[in-house]
């Protein structure tokens, strides 16, 4: 089972804390898969499990632990959190000196340290920013080489495992063309992090020397090492890694690595070739999903076909062994790239389509009975990944932050195909939140996260416009996704694109495209490459056009149109082909200064992303901005809610735009990060289609705050449109 967080006994003598204080201060201690037939039968006979000799000892995993958490500081944290934690410290200490302690008390030892390293609640936290679409390094400028693997946090501490293979050298090295079949494996190495931003190579915990046991040869001797996890088992209090595993003797199946610590080398511990209940060997994606009752799961497609989708328990006593499968979901076409988190008491398993490590939305399946192996609704397409294909990848693995003002499910995109020309895992990260009674995909290709509190706003360096490298589409398409046709010429990707990416946009004359998206107020500066002619406009919320004229050219040129200034709500950028072809690429619409301009408001539609509607977006009723408005359900329990982000703490004012076509008030209680301040009087407008405004002021902290109107009466809330917060002062 893997190490969760629990509440610990508050207990603490003023001598045993001055003792751990001094014990803080004196510093550390010294030292590729096309779909196929689903082949083998379900209810053939299962080959034999091979395991390896237990190691000896797991005291030495234990000291690591103890030297590294020497290094907390006990004035970072509250006291109420130091105190257990410092305990713990204290007892493990103990046990790594006593050099009679049996293998149960090395291990509880480690559980209860790791217990309460978890529970550390620091006083002090800062955003930090997530860049994406760029090679991610780690803290001494390394790239970090991570496919196909996860996050996983033990104790205090974010630890990030995945493949590194030699086609991410090549690629590294020139990434303008592809390297095909280049994903013979060098290592798996390990990152460590505590704000899931900034990440120190840790070790190579796996290497091609490292030996397979009782299946003779090392992991340099298999075909193809894929995608892994980690649990944490408390009973033995070892660090179990199930990768894919294909061997030219042995077949398809997960391999069990273990570990004393999570940086530490692994090694073998058990060979599976196939889970119970799934029809082949081996594994089609697979991911590990740590419950919150500690428990964890294997999470996981059948390999040939690949159709479906199946959780299958790791086995308590040691995690070396995956469970009878349960299945939880079909889908004919297949499906890779299973990964599973859970959200507000829903299970979530979502995956790519089946076509070799290419770009895809989200498919996803949610829990019906709040049960992790229970039923579960058909496949659905999750809504924020249709724009660009989830930001341009496939999936990869998720994690949950448990913040202490909100809980945030980080989605980690993996992109390595022949339309990203290979690459070297190429992590995206974006958010996840909870939208009415479903989520929401949020692409950005810059953002700030609070790993602390779990909050995160968009950084100053986002692009606005999605698809922007006219890169998702894997194939030659007429319609290229984000980017709607207008015109009736003729639109296309087209390959040799700008610095030598693979695909362009090409527009004929008489045609083009346009895309929406939402932007805070604020001056935009517009760039794009391009050869040949046309034209280039940015329309804002109020109808104002901005146009950058294109002029013809044979080769590829930055153009650029800066001082664009925007009002709060719905922007359009439309391409249009001049006098014979324009060809566009790498386009980009990012705000000057990164920050709302003094005294403007910004705007958060109803139906927007960061807004959650309980009932339907409606357009039935004129007037409205954005593309729809928030029609809640006629029932006291039908919220309206709006995440907002503020530069900083303050006062600020909030316009919200409603229409009440009834006779009665339909008031609301005004919620602000779950405190009530007011009750918010929405009278009768007189029609549906006529619109009005009631301001209110709210306190606001710095960063995420979100705003919600719970209705007073069963008649539920007016229709809602948007609302304008003025920056707080």
């Amino acid at each position: 089972m893997a190490l969760i967080a629990r509440s610990s006994s508050r207990r603490w003598g003023s001598l045993v804390a001055a003792a751990l204080f001094a014990l803080a201060l004196a510093g550390p201690a010294s030292p590729g898969s096309a779909a196929v037939d689903e082949g083998a039968a379900a209810g053939e006979a299962l080959p034999e499990l091979q395991t390896a000799p237990a190691d000896a000892t797991n005291a030495d995993g234990l000291e690591t632990l103890v030297s590294d958490y020497r290094t907390r500081v006990p004035t970072a944290y509250t006291t109420e959190s130091w105190a257990p934690f410092a305990e713990a410290l204290t007892t493990a200490t103990d046990v790594v000196e006593d050099g009679s302690a049996s293998e149960s008390e090395v291990a509880d030892a480690k559980t209860e340290l790791q217990t309460a390293a978890a529970e550390l609640e620091v006083l002090q936290s800062t955003f930090a920013t997530i860049t994406n679409n760029t090679f991610w390094r780690d803290t001494a400028g390394n790239p970090i080489y991570s496919q196909g693997g996860g996050v996983f946090k033990f104790g205090d501490t974010y630890y990030w495992y995945g493949v590194h293979y030699r086609g991410a050298e090549s690629y590294l090295a020139n990434p303008t063309q592809k390297y095909d079949n280049q994903v013979s494996f060098v290592s798996i190495p390990v990152y460590s992090s505590q704000d899931l931003v900034n990440w120190k190579f840790e070790n190579r915990v796996a290497t091609t020397s490292t030996s397979l046991g009782s299946l003779g040869g090392t992991m340099g001797n298999a075909g193809w090492i894929g995608r892994l996890g980690v649990a944490y088992n408390e009973n033995t209090g070892k660090y179990v890694l199930p990768v894919q595993m294909w061997h030219p003797t042995q077949d398809h199946g997960v391999l069990f690595l273990q570990g004393n610590s999570p940086t530490g080398a692994f090694t073998f511990g058990a060979f599976q070739k196939q889970v119970v209940n799934s029809p082949t060997t081996g594994t089609g994606d697979q991911t590990v999903f740590t419950d919150e009752d500690g428990q964890d799961y294997l999470i996981f497609s059948n390999r040939e076909g690949r159709s479906r989708a199946f959780v299958s328990k790791l086995r308590s006593s040691d995690s070396l062994y995956a469970e009878p499968a349960v299945e939880i979901g079909r889908n004919s076409s297949g499906r890779e790239g299973n990964a599973m988190f859970k959200l507000d008491g829903t299970y979530h398993m979502c995956a790519s389509d089946l076509h070799g490590w290419n770009t895809s939305v989200n498919y996803c399946l949610d829990s019906t009975q709040g049960r992790v192996q229970g039923d579960y609704t058909d496949y659905y397409t999750m809504p924020g990944t249709q724009m660009d294909y989830s930001h341009v990848t496939q999936t990869g693995f998720f994690i949950t932050v448990e913040g202490t003002v909100r809980d945030t499910v980080i989605y980690a995109g993996d992109r390595w195909a022949d339309f990203a020309w290979n690459g070297i895992g190429y992590n995206q990260w974006v958010p996840i939140t909870k939208e009415g009674t479903g989520i929401r995909f949020h692409s950005m290709s810059q953002w700030q996260f609070n790993a602390t509190t779990g909050e995160f706003r968009v950084a100053p360096g986002n692009n606005y416009i999605l698809n922007p490298d006219i890169q998702a589409d894997r194939i030659i398409v007429s319609n290229v996704v984000g980017w709607t046709r207008t015109g009736s010429g003729g639109v296309t990707n087209v390959n040799g694109g700008a610095n030598g990416s693979r695909f362009a946009l090409q527009v004929n004359n008489g045609s083009g495209v346009r895309q929406q998206m939402q932007v805070p107020a604020g001056t935009y500066t517009l760039g794009l490459y391009a050869k040949g002619s046309g034209r280039v406009t940015v329309t804002g919320a109020d109808g104002t056009v901005h146009t950058l004229n294109v002029p013809s050219s044979s080769g590829w040129t930055k153009r650029e149109l800066t001082g664009i200034a925007l009002p709060a709500g719905t922007a359009a950028v439309t391409v249009t082909g001049g006098s014979g072809n324009l060809i566009a690429d790498q386009f980009s619409l990012v705000r000057q200064g990164g920050g709302t301009d003094p005294g403007q408001a910004t705007r958060y539609e109803g139906e927007g992303s960061g807004a959650t509607c309980t009932g339907t977006i409606d357009t039935n009723h004129s007037g409205y901005s954005g593309t729809g408005f928030c029609n809640g359900d006629n029932t006291d329990s039908a919220f309206a809610e709006f995440t907002v982000q503020a530069s900083a703490a303050g006062t600020a004012t909030v316009r919200l735009r409603y229409a009440n076509g009834g006779t009665t008030d339909r008031p609301g209680d005004l919620i602000v990060n779950g405190t009530r301040v007011e009750t918010t009087p929405f009278a009768s407008t007189g029609a549906w289609n006529t619109w009005t405004d009631r301001t209110v002021t709210v306190q606001l902290r710095e960063g995420a705050n979100t705003l919600r109107w719970d209705p007073t009466t069963a008649g539920g809330l007016p229709n809602i449109d948007y609302i304008d917060v003025a920056p707080a002062t």
